[in-house]
């Protein structure tokens, strides 16, 4: 086990694969926090990310969080400091996503998302990344940034592809989070486990894929990720420039600074 603290990387070995294989779970270590991330805790878990990429022994990737939660998103704390006339921290910002983003898309072996709490915002977003998402009837996901001034803009491409236009919009505007049995029916988890098996699910599921030819994964996953390539690009550029705005306007920070003080919409 490798732990960088707030990012921990277990290896799990792949018995069928080759006698060096493995499934790594790669878990966000931050419970009290719910696994709400700053940019050192994002940093970390791309590092992790590239680094088992690189690794050929590694045929197929968990992700999961600590404690009771998934990834509650952004920690609120370090975006509300943003100075409204500070145009290149909101831009850093959004890049510091793009990386994440793409490190998750750009592994070349299966990805599976363990949810076994709250995906919320950035979270959601980042479990949608996953190409398997399994779950159970108790967890709580949804993109509800809005209620805190936040723009969602690569929500919306994130969802786009999963939900369409008519549930992206109801996610992106009002906040709402659903549980476990209606995020499976929409398409946002692929199955549903008891609570205390989630883990043991995905894992199960992901040794299972990291049988399958490496080759033919990597080419398969290589094709569905050109088709929205361009969609994440262009996302990302769109975030700059609205996030930009927002946060100039101050609404952002003070929404933010309001749910911190307890006055939560």
């Amino acid at each position: 086990m490798t732990e960088t603290s707030t990012v921990v990387v277990t290896r799990h070995p792949a018995t069928a694969a080759s006698p060096d294989a493995y499934v790594a779970e790669v878990t966000l270590n931050r419970p009290a926090k719910l696994n709400a991330w700053t940019g050192d805790m994002r940093a970390r878990l791309v590092a992790a990310l590239d680094a088992l990429g690189a690794d050929e022994q590694c045929r197929a990737v968990v992700l999961t969080g600590a404690g009771r939660a998934f990834c509650a998103g952004q920690d609120l704390a370090e975006t509300a400091a943003i100075d409204p006339d500070d145009h290149g921290a909101a831009e850093a910002w959004i890049d510091d996503f793009g990386r994440l983003f793409r490190a998750v898309r750009g592994l070349d072996k299966p990805v599976v998302a363990a949810v076994n709490g709250v995906a919320a915002g950035s979270g959601f977003q980042f479990a949608l990344l996953a190409d398997l998402r399994i779950g159970h009837a108790g967890v709580r996901m949804g993109q509800p940034e809005v209620l805190s001034g936040i723009p969602s803009i690569t929500g919306i491409w994130a969802m786009w592809g999963i939900l369409g236009r008519a549930r992206t919009t109801e996610f992106a505007l009002t906040g709402r989070l659903v549980d476990g049995t209606e995020a499976q029916r929409l398409g946002l988890l692929t199955s549903l486990a008891a609570e205390d098996e989630v883990k043991a699910a995905a894992l199960s599921e992901a040794a299972r894929l990291a049988e399958l030819p490496p080759g033919a994964v990597a080419l398969t996953k290589g094709r569905i990720r050109e088709l929205d390539d361009a969609g994440l690009d262009e996302a990302i550029a769109a975030a700059k420039k609205v996030h930009i705005a927002a946060y100039a306007t101050g609404e952002p920070q003070r929404e933010m600074a309001a749910f911190l003080a307890g006055r939560r919409r």
